[in-house]
């Protein structure tokens, strides 16, 4: 299964980034695109159950990882408070999309 790496902007500038097992993330969260910090946080749920879901229909277990992430991401959440905080998704990608090149083996 692909996994996808989310590159965020918090109101305060700070840019992290988090994983998702699963490309369905994708039609949760868009690149480009500014939320509100509630209506983050209810499609970052929504979509990484729904990776966790995926992966446990592939692999027959449910995805820790994707429950780290949203984990992660409420906890950061909760260190803004404020009215019309927005997060932006910077960037929605595929996790080791690029080719690897190893000398003398080409692009793996």
């Amino acid at each position: 299964m692909p996994a996808v790496i989310i590159q965020l902007r918090w109101p305060d500038g700070q840019e992290t980034r988090t994983y998702s097992p699963s490309t369905g993330i994708r039609q949760f969260l868009e690149a480009g695109s500014s939320y509100s910090m509630s209506e983050f946080l209810h499609r970052a749920e929504t979509g990484l159950n729904a990776a966790s879901e995926r992966v446990k229909e592939v692999k027959g277990f449910y995805c820790s990882s994707a429950m780290d992430s949203l984990g992660e991401l409420r906890r950061q959440a909760r260190s803004y408070t404020g009215e019309h905080l927005q997060v932006e998704v910077l960037d929605v990608s595929l996790q080791g999309a690029e080719p690897n090149h190893y000398a003398g083996f080409g692009d793996l």
